[in-house]
């Protein structure tokens, strides 16, 4: 169950409404980095989360403030576009929020939404589920999770360094301190899951001994002369994980060259594949 008590997560002031602002913010809603994206990912993760349930409770708790982010950004998007006309007049030349309307604001936008946001990207298309990440493996979802915090706390920097409206940078400045701490919380989980030693590989409930171990420390090489790929840290010394030592192998073809059987008869091929 979920309440609202009609107030904004974190104030939302606008001084110079900016309609191009407005089409960039939309990024930040429907974008594959946005919080559209983190709130649903979070939200499914926590109803199939099973084992200890403060995991739960901590993706729950995240999913909802997420939808108090998606709220503000939401409403940044409509202070921005206030004063932009509501239909093409021949005086739009001469109204330069208009021109900044025609200039570059998403007319979805306008012609849709009655100059408020929507759940789409800044080109105008719809957020569509499919970058959600919930795989019932509580430490794939917290890892990818880190990664969702990252990419979104970037877009908000960018956004951050695109705007000189002060109320903007402040709202910006708040989600970008919210996305350092959900990096750090979900590092966190980690940690508490076992961390590197623990966690990893992933599902550490698979017994290695049946993978073929000969590989699952060796950094392959694909370079056609057969030397060795570039050197660095995932090619030699410890594991990160502390279950192997890492090294570099040129990898030799090991399998033949596919021979498929012929085609289905009806399948369409020709009659030569028969």
């Amino acid at each position: 169950m979920f309440y609202t008590d009609g107030k904004l997560q974190f104030p939302v002031r606008v001084e110079t409404p900016d309609p191009l602002f407005a089409r960039a913010l939309q990024q930040a809603i429907g974008g594959v980095e946005g919080e559209i994206r983190v709130a649903m990912q979070y939200f499914f993760q926590a109803c199939g989360a099973r084992g200890d349930p403060k995991f739960r409770d901590l993706l729950m708790n995240t999913a909802a403030e997420e939808l108090g982010h998606i709220e503000m950004l939401a409403t940044a998007v409509a202070l921005n576009l206030e004063g932009a006309p509501v239909s093409i007049k021949e005086e739009v030349a001469a109204d330069p929020v208009a021109s900044a309307v025609l200039g570059g604001l998403n007319m979805k936008n306008l012609l849709s939404a009655g100059l408020s946001a929507m759940p789409v990207d800044s080109d105008g298309i719809p957020f569509n589920m499919s970058h959600i990440y919930a795989s019932g493996n509580i430490a794939a979802d917290m890892t990818a999770n880190v990664t969702a915090e990252s990419t979104g706390r970037v877009l908000a920097v960018r956004l951050f360094n695109l705007t000189n409206d002060p109320g903007m940078k402040e709202m910006l400045s708040y989600l970008i301190a919210r996305d350092t701490m959900h990096q750090n919380q979900w590092l966190a989980a980690l940690e508490e899951l076992g961390g590197s030693s623990g966690v990893f590989p992933i599902p550490n409930s698979f017994p290695q001994e049946k993978e073929l171990q000969e590989f699952s420390y060796a950094y392959l090489g694909f370079q056609a002369d057969g030397s060795s790929p570039v050197p660095g840290r995932w090619s030699e010394g410890r594991s990160v994980d502390g279950k192997g030592t890492l090294s570099t192998l040129s990898l030799e073809p090991m399998g033949e060259k596919p021979d498929l059987g012929p085609a289905k008869p009806g399948s369409g091929a020709q009659s030569e594949q028969l």
